[in-house]
C-alpha cells in the first residue's frame, strides 16, 4: 500500500493530477542550479582575488555605468540588497582600488561609484573565462526563454523576499 503524501503546496497551477512531485522536483532543481550558479559565481571571485558579492559587485557596476549615475541605490535594487549592504562592499572596493567615488557638483549628497582603470583590467582578464564559462553554463538556454525568465525575474526575487517574510512570521511565534 502506497501512503499518500501530504502536499506542499495547494496552487492548482502548481499540482500535476493532484500531486506536487513535478513542483518538488522543479524546487529541488533550483536548488541544486542556484549552489552551482553560486561555485560559479565564487570561482570568478577567486580568480579576481575578491569575495563572490565583490565581484557581483564590481561586475554590477561595471555593467550598469553604460545606463549614466551608478548610485548605491541603484546597485542596492539591481542585486536585491539593502544600501547598507552595498555601502559597506563597495567601501571595501574602494580601499582595494577597484571601484571610486565621485560626489554629484550638483547635489553634494549624491555620490557616484565608477569602475577604476585597474577594476576594468581585472574584469577585462576575466571576460574570455567568463564568455566560456557562462556559455556552458546556459548552453540549455534558448533566447526566447531568457526573455521569458528575464521578463519574470523581478516578480520571482520579490516572491521570495514576501514567502521569506512570511516565514519569519512563522519562526517568530510559538506553535
Amino acid at each position: 500500500m502506497q501512503r499518500r503524501r501530504r502536499l506542499t503546496v495547494s496552487r492548482p497551477e502548481l499540482l500535476v493530477g493532484g500531486s506536487d512531485e513535478a513542483f518538488r522536483l522543479c524546487v529541488h532543481g533550483m536548488l541544486a542550479f542556484g549552489a552551482r550558479l553560486e561555485a560559479v559565481r565564487e570561482g570568478f571571485a577567486r580568480i579576481l582575488g575578491l569575495t563572490g558579492i565583490q565581484y557581483t559587485t564590481l561586475i554590477s557596476v561595471h555593467h550598469l555605468e553604460s545606463h549614466g549615475r551608478v548610485a548605491i541605490n541603484t546597485i542596492a535594487r539591481h542585486l536585491h540588497v539593502s544600501g547598507a549592504f552595498v555601502t559597506i562592499e563597495t567601501g571595501k572596493l574602494i580601499r582595494l582600488g577597484l571601484l571610486r567615488k565621485q560626489i554629484d557638483p550638483e547635489d553634494r549628497r549624491r555620490v557616484s561609484l565608477m569602475v577604476t582603470p585597474q577594476g576594468r583590467k581585472l574584469l577585462a582578464d576575466l571576460a574570455p573565462k567568463q564568455t566560456q564559462v557562462n556559455n556552458v553554463l546556459f548552453q540549455w538556454l534558448t533566447s526566447p526563454q531568457l526573455g521569458a525568465i528575464a521578463a519574470r525575474i523581478g516578480g520571482i526575487v520579490e516572491s521570495a523576499d514576501e514567502a521569506l517574510g512570511l516565514l519569519d512570521r512563522f519562526t517568530s511565534t510559538s506553535i
